[in-house]
């Protein structure tokens, strides 16, 4: 299943126009903190499908039953561009562990290039709700091999992929090479990838946006 918040209009959309204008962009912090608060709305969608239980708490008052978790999903984000976005899903899910991939793109002189998969740190996530989290999804096959990667610790109960860009191609491949108990969650898709596997209009370099340019 697919969903695509910035299809309804709200307050996100305010969130991803800034995140693509070229002049706002200048100012990293802010372009963070864009990402955090759309981390943060991804996180209370996904909250509706998670499980809850019925518990007593105490008030001043008296007692009180209120639906809470059942349990904390996993959150993994590919690094570095997804820091920002998996700060603002752990703000809502702040009892969740955590797990973190360094991914990239190894580019060969033909102009071609191959997704390596070089660090992986993650708990179990057997019987879990897995996060997986990386601003943009522009060929797919990053988020496709990290899936996989993370698959040696455990087979998750659901996962949902949070990307706030994404191509028509991406979210193709990745519907096509992830099984069926993955959710995916868009904040909008472009129509449009280049032979080098840029997004447009996307919004640039999300990592180099967020913590400056890389050699």
């Amino acid at each position: 299943m697919v969903h695509i918040l910035g299809a309804t209009n709200s307050i996100f959309n305010h969130f991803i126009a800034e995140i693509r204008d070229e002049n706002i962009q200048k100012d990293s912090m802010r372009f963070r903190r864009n990402l955090e608060r759309m981390g943060e709305v991804m996180a209370y969608e996904i909250s509706k499908t998670l499980s809850y239980e019925s518990k007593e708490v105490t008030t001043p008052l008296g007692i009180a039953n209120v639906s809470q978790l059942k349990e904390q999903p996993v959150i993994a984000t590919i690094l570095r561009a997804g820091l920002p976005l998996h700060h603002g899903l752990l703000n809502y899910f702040d009892k969740a562990e955590n797990g973190f991939i360094s991914a990239y793109r190894k580019h060969h002189k033909d102009g071609s290039f191959d997704v390596q998969v070089e660090y992986l740190a993650c708990p179990d996530i057997n019987n879990k709700v897995l996060i997986l989290c990386d601003p943009m999804l522009a060929s797919g096959m990053s988020m496709v091999l990290t899936y996989k990667a993370l698959m040696n610790r455990g087979k998750p109960l659901h996962t949902h992929i949070v990307s706030i860009i994404a191509s028509v191609e991406g979210v193709e491949y990745a519907k096509k090479h992830l099984p069926e108990n993955v959710t995916l969650w868009c904040g909008a898709v472009d129509d449009e990838l280049t032979a080098q596997s840029y997004i447009v209009p996307g919004l640039g370099d999300a990592g180099d946006l967020s913590y400056g340019t890389k050699l």
